[in-house]
């Protein structure tokens, strides 16, 4: 089970972080994803880190703005997004895989009911 919080409403150029805890066993054995769905179009991929020394990938839109990181101990998967812009408006899912890290939304068995980011202009 996953749950994602930390979404809102923000103004362009401000950040936000979201985080998405993992209930349940052997955390460290999942890839975990970032993946966000804007009304009326595709799952986006954003983000994902490894289960293993901590990999990280982004998608083409965030890169250089969003970071992925874990935390094991705590079983929680962040992501902290800077510069946001109206474009990054969407519903945020927080995604799990066990074993290798995907960049298809497809690949991810586990997933958190979303949490909303709104940004306006």
């Amino acid at each position: 089970q996953l749950a994602e919080s930390g979404g809102g409403l923000r103004q362009a150029g401000d950040s936000l972080t979201l985080s998405c805890e993992f209930a349940g066993r052997n955390f460290e054995d999942y890839a975990m994803a970032w993946i966000r769905q804007a009304l009326g179009k595709e799952r986006e991929f954003v983000a994902a880190i490894s289960f293993r020394h901590d990999n990280t990938y982004y998608g083409d839109s965030v890169k250089g703005r969003f970071t992925i990181s874990r935390d094991n101990s705590v079983n929680t998967v962040f992501l902290r997004m800077k510069d946001l812009k109206p474009e990054d408006t969407a519903v945020y899912y927080c995604a799990a895989e066990r074993g290798q890290v995907w960049s298809d939304p497809n690949e991810y068995d586990y997933w958190g009911q979303g949490t909303q980011v709104t940004v306006s202009s």
